[in-house]
């Protein structure tokens, strides 16, 4: 057994689950970054990774690791970046058990993350989400699943695994309708719901049928929808919609588009930004930044508020009474 077992399973069990009680999903990330780490490692020493010593994953190898990712796996660079935090995460671990690699583990905590591009975020128009909902076929107990779902999804905004992971208990129909969630960072959150929407969510409890700790969208096995069930459910009801409304003809819709549409609806009815940052869990406010680039209509209110340069500011006056009559419907 090498230093690097005994501290990997240290920095899992110890740091990672018991002191920062990550949830499942960071773990299986960093784990999943870690077998690829170790297996790529193995590859280049040809030991295998239980043999593996500390001073073998060095700066030089963490960076070829991340070249590798990049050009042999076709990762992006977001995903790089995510297991390079990783990396960096355990290494700072290890500098307290193992202080003399400090050296060693300093210039690996000093390869820097690639800055990426920012592109402008996809969302849904009115039209695009009305012919979106219209598409489940209400007929069926399947299709007002879908449509329920949906619905929330767009008004609420919530991550796709906040969606499925709601349970009947978790909606609330009575005064002050809402649904409440655990999100991202295990912060729990409470969304208002309009009337509409509770309409619809009350006659799908009560088809439903479920206990207060059942999924509230279930599968027709009665448990729980995967996120790739909603990809699947999302992509077959945007060709349905594409038909009627031909804006949606070669756009690729995920889930987190409904959640991004949300946000800009939100935004263009002049929702603050700390409100909206709020309604949908961020960590910081300018993380909802992307929805004042995302939305032209933002830039041209802002616009219409200016004036044209060496132009005397005033108001408009019609010089005809059938303007002024005009003007003043």
């Amino acid at each position: 057994m090498t230093q690097l077992a005994p501290t990997l399973e240290a920095y899992f069990m110890l740091r990672l689950i018991g002191q920062r009680q990550a949830s499942a999903h960071t773990v299986a990330s960093y784990r999943d970054t870690f077998k690829l780490l170790l297996g790529f490692a193995a590859e280049r020493t040809g030991r295998a990774p239980s043999r593996l010593q500390l001073e073998d994953l060095d700066a030089p190898l963490i960076g070829a690791f991340l070249d590798h990712l990049e050009t042999k796996r076709s990762n992006a660079v977001r995903t790089r970046n995510a297991r390079l935090a990783a990396v960096h995460s355990m290494f700072r671990f290890a500098a307290l058990r193992h202080p003399e690699h400090a050296a060693l583990i300093a210039r690996v905590l000093a390869i820097p993350p690639k800055r990426t591009e920012r592109a402008v975020v996809q969302f849904l128009t009115e039209d695009e989400i009305d012919a979106l909902l219209a598409s489940p076929d209400r007929s069926s107990w399947i299709g007002r699943r879908d449509h329920a779902l949906l619905l929330v999804a767009v008004e609420t905004g919530l991550r796709v695994s906040e969606l499925v992971g709601l349970r009947c208990k978790d909606v609330q129909l009575g005064t002050g309708a809402h649904v409440r969630c655990f999100g991202k960072g295990r912060k729990e959150r409470v969304t208002p719901l309009t009337a509409s929407t509770v309409r619809v969510l009350k006659a799908w409890l009560d088809e439903r049928q479920g206990e207060p700790s059942d999924p509230l969208f279930p599968t027709s096995r009665g448990g729980p929808l995967s996120r790739d069930a909603v990809e699947a459910l999302l992509a077959k009801y945007s060709r349905t919609a594409a038909q009627s409304c031909p804006a949606l003809v070669g756009k690729k819709l995920a889930p987190h588009v409904l959640r991004h549409s949300c946000a800009v609806q939100l935004r263009r009815a002049g929702v603050d930004q700390t409100v909206l940052s709020l309604w949908l869990g961020h960590e910081s406010v300018r993380t909802t930044d992307i929805y004042n680039h995302a939305d032209l209509s933002i830039k041209e209110q802002a616009l219409a508020r200016t004036k044209p340069r060496h132009v005397a500011p005033g108001r408009y006056k019609p010089t005809d009474t059938l303007l002024a009559f005009l003007e003043g419907l």
